[in-house]
């Protein structure tokens, strides 16, 4: 992908390379795509464009969201959700949880994966609704925006909600089902259908959210993540991999290897559509999933981390932060550090977000109103210091 642009905050060091004699590249453009396939997940409101069209949605302590276009540099406000206690983000829709249940914000800027390529898809940004519930939701997601499904699990009230894709990229909030479940259950969309967690199983639910006969055993589930193999669950004992759909799921076990003494992952994260994932646990360390290997392996750290997601690319890049602030760069294949920032977020907490893309990493510092975008793979540079047009208390990256 062409290289970002540099913003205002850079403008002098630009100036300062174009009198040294360094070549700068034009700022790029989303150019349309002369031929658009039918079925590669468009719609008619939106048009296919040539790169993925990544953006920041800043959210404010008040609930105002902004978008910061990151190739452009173009800002614009999106309206006012409930004052955030939460968020969470596919690569298109923002789901901002408040007092009143999960507004939804659709940046209408998304990827489609294709196998061996991705269509990138632009259109209008809108404010579709809300989903009522209580407490922070937990929001999972499947691959595609335009089809299948997206979950949320509010853990005040208890409900399980499964939103229809396809209605939602229309505009439309159209829920599939909402079932009380257990306050700690893991609720993850497979196909129309879903996956919820009970005491020591993980059941199959219809697009009715009627539980059907397929289960398989799974003690204390925490964290799930759908990759482009299938979803993953975590479990005490090992991970599930679900393939299939709910009319036909099929589950592989993946068990933690016997000879490593560690804690277990409690929650995934990783660059949307690989295979391999993070997941982090409550101690020092992190683990990877490789899904399509069905293996895991563990790296030792000597920092305790707070966020850690796999970039899965060929240098195998795994990117984290730890509780001092500091985003640390680590190698997959030998579980070295090989960068390291200054403190960039005091006392990091459940705002504070970290995300990453194919390039660069992104890390919203609430008290600063800033977002630090990491090239983390030259030495954990900061590339550049961002000014969202909301304060940035709560923030994710969209387009990917």
């Amino acid at each position: 992908m062409t290289p970002r642009p540099l913003a205002a905050t850079t403008a002098v060091a630009l100036a300062l390379v174009a009198l040294a004699g360094c070549g700068v590249e034009s700022e790029p453009t989303a150019t349309p795509v002369d031929d658009v396939s039918d079925g590669h997940g468009e719609i008619a409101t939106a048009a296919e464009v040539e790169e993925p069209p990544l953006a920041l949605v800043s959210v404010d302590a008040d609930g105002r969201v902004g978008l910061l276009d990151l190739l452009s540099g173009e800002s614009e406000d999106l309206g006012s959700a409930g004052a955030p206690t939460g968020l969470a983000s596919d690569g298109r829709y923002v789901f901002v949880s408040t007092a009143e249940g999960v507004d939804i914000v659709d940046s209408a800027r998304w990827s489609w994966n294709h196998g061996d390529h991705f269509h990138y898809y632009l259109g209008s940004p809108e404010m579709p609704g809300t989903v009522p519930g209580s407490g922070i939701a937990t929001v999972t997601w499947g691959m595609l925006s335009t089809d299948g499904s997206t979950a949320l699990h509010f853990a005040g009230s208890g409900d399980a909600v499964l939103l229809e894709n396809e209605a939602l990229a229309e505009g439309e909030i159209v829920e599939r089902f909402r079932v009380d479940v257990d306050a700690d259950a893991v609720v993850a969309p497979l196909g129309d259908g879903a996956i919820i967690s009970e005491a020591d199983a993980l059941g199959v639910y219809d697009a009715e959210g009627r539980q059907t006969e397929q289960s398989v055993s799974c003690t204390d589930a925490a964290g799930a993540i759908t990759t482009v193999v299938g979803l993953a669950i975590g479990c005490a004992e090992a991970a599930v991999l679900v393939t299939g759909d709910e009319d036909e799921a099929e589950f592989s076990v993946i068990p933690y290897p016997d000879d490593v003494d560690a804690e277990r992952a409690v929650a995934f994260d990783g660059r949307k559509g690989r295979p391999t994932v993070a997941g982090l646990t409550d101690a020092s360390g992190f683990w990877l999933l490789d899904t399509r290997e069905e293996t895991w392996t563990h790296v030792a750290t000597e920092h305790t981390l707070v966020h850690v997601t796999a970039v899965d690319d060929e240098a195998g890049h795994v990117v984290a932060l730890d509780t001092d602030g500091r985003v640390r760069v680590y190698a997959a294949a030998t579980g070295e550090e090989i960068a390291a920032t200054d403190v960039l977020v005091g006392a990091p907490d459940e705002a504070t977000s970290l995300t990453v893309d194919g390039q660069r990493a992104y890390l919203n510092d609430p008290a600063a109103a800033v977002v630090h975008e990491i090239d983390y793979a030259d030495g954990a540079r900061i590339a550049r210091t961002l000014d969202t047009p909301t304060s940035p208390a709560f923030l994710s990256e969209v387009g990917r």
